[in-house]
């Protein structure tokens, strides 16, 4: 497994692979519309999404040829939380418990203080971030996916 910077080229797997991964993470979690809402835009139209999220620092777990996760972090978006923030970490299903989620965090954010949002209920997820060093610090928020709450380290 290689872990790299995203290129421009890789915009349209990280689309593909962003909706794989919401549709195994959050099905079941989130409302279900939302997520098929998410699955019938026009694929082009998330990978111009992406093309833009790249200006944000973000890297890709590449196993295989294929992009299996990925990472993104750079500074913080919260008024009240300046910092690093780890603005999405996500890996395949078929990847989990081989470090690749770890191996993306490090390249993220190493060892610095950060924070993220996680979706409540999205229990794989923090106890992940927990053995990482992240607790949650008591602020929640609600997004047009769901509820959310903010860990820090």
């Amino acid at each position: 497994m290689l872990i790299r910077a995203a290129l421009t080229a890789d915009a349209e797997e990280l689309a593909a692979l962003h909706l794989r991964v919401w549709d195994q993470t959050y099905t079941g979690l989130l409302d279900a519309a939302l997520l098929a809402a998410r699955a019938a835009e026009p694929a082009g139209e998330r990978a111009a999404r992406w093309r833009d999220r790249l200006g944000t620092p973000t890297w890709v777990a590449v196993e295989e040829s294929s992009i299996v996760g990925f990472a993104q972090a750079g500074p913080g978006r919260d008024q009240d939380r300046p910092g690093l923030e780890l603005m999405s970490l996500y890996t395949l299903d078929a990847v989990h418990g081989t470090g690749v989620g770890r191996d993306l965090l490090t390249v993220a954010v190493g060892d610095s203080p950060a924070y993220l949002w996680v979706f409540e209920g999205n229990d794989r997820a923090v106890r992940f971030y927990r053995k990482h060093g992240f607790v949650f610090d008591g602020t929640r928020r609600q997004d047009r996916y769901g509820a959310e709450a903010r860990m820090v380290r």
